[in-house]
């Protein structure tokens, strides 16, 4: 009797299809374009030529877009271990009801996170700069270095120079992530656990990781996602050169110099489709992984 008097209307229909509407316009539609484009030959101003697979099979075997791949990925691991290892140890830290001044550290180490990227890339790229960067201007001064430094010719280093500017954006966004998610766990898990004897790493391995293990899929994946799109930190911190030996050549930054500067949308087209089956190859992976790890009790191997 109850159920006759539920208006079963299809006003809310009404409420959802703005989103759908744009999402379709300004979502979907560009995608399958972007799909159709990478099928073709184009160079932004006559008719796209049809060519099938070909882009594909050329991206497969471009030793320049291997490369930057492998830049992208190297960038990424050498800055997401630390910097979601640091955010876990902060998170800890900070979580500990005991510890003044807790807020005023989150939003200190939140800082950096509200810096827009390209600020930070041009900042770093003064400071490393050959003859009037402060690092080099510091070094000499303090009679650690006779001479100039050329620190943008130095490959690797760059490379680990692209990491920390990651690092130093991002740790304080992962570690408020963490807290969220410690915040979410009850105590009792580990008061029980500390009245059966653990120590406190145990309950830490044994209890707070296990119970953060969705908190930390999450991180992996979306900083697997951010980590590919990498492009304004090494485009300002090199001016768009990649520089040196392609070192700092992102997989996005050769998108964008393919597409953009070259007028191969085309081709384009095609590297911004084969990042999207990685990303999304690798996400499943990952969950798929963390998934079956998450399986099993969470107090086992407690004492």
């Amino acid at each position: 009797m109850f159920s006759s008097r539920i208006n079963k209307g299809n006003y809310g229909y009404f409420f959802i299809a703005p989103f759908f509407i744009v999402f379709l316009l300004f979502g979907l539609y560009p995608i399958l374009y972007s799909f159709y484009l990478s099928l073709t030959n184009w160079d932004g101003l006559n008719t796209p030529e049809f060519i099938g697979l070909a882009n594909y099979s050329r991206a497969v075997l471009d030793p320049l877009f291997l490369q930057s791949l492998y830049n992208t990925f190297f960038i990424w691991i050498i800055s997401v271990i630390p910097q979601l290892t640091l955010s876990l140890i902060l998170a800890v830290i900070l979580t500990n009801k005991f510890l003044k001044g807790k807020d005023f550290f989150r939003a200190v180490y939140f800082f950096p996170n509200i810096v827009t990227a390209a600020s930070l890339g041009l900042l770093v790229s003064l400071m490393f700069d050959w003859q009037t960067g402060s690092v080099n201007q510091l070094l000499m001064s303090v009679g650690f270095i006779e001479n100039a430094i050329d620190w943008k010719n130095n490959p690797l280093f760059m490379q680990v120079l692209v990491s920390s500017i990651l690092f130093f954006q991002y740790f304080g966004y992962s570690m408020l992530i963490y807290i969220a998610g410690l915040q979410g766990i009850s105590p009792e898990y580990a008061e029980a656990a500390r009245v059966d004897g653990a120590s406190k790493t145990q309950i830490f391995l044994k209890i707070t990781v296990p119970l953060l293990r969705p908190i930390i899929i999450f991180q992996v994946i979306t900083s697997l996602i951010g980590g590919v799109q990498i492009f304004d930190q090494p485009y300002m911190l090199t001016e768009g050169a990649g520089s040196p030996d392609h070192a700092t050549l992102t997989s996005v930054m050769y998108l964008y110099r393919t597409a953009f500067e070259q007028g191969r949308f085309g081709y384009g087209a095609t590297i911004a489709f084969c990042l999207f089956l990685i990303i999304v190859t690798l996400s499943i992976i990952s969950y798929l992984v963390a998934r079956d790890r998450s399986r099993g009790k969470i107090t086992q191997g407690v004492k």
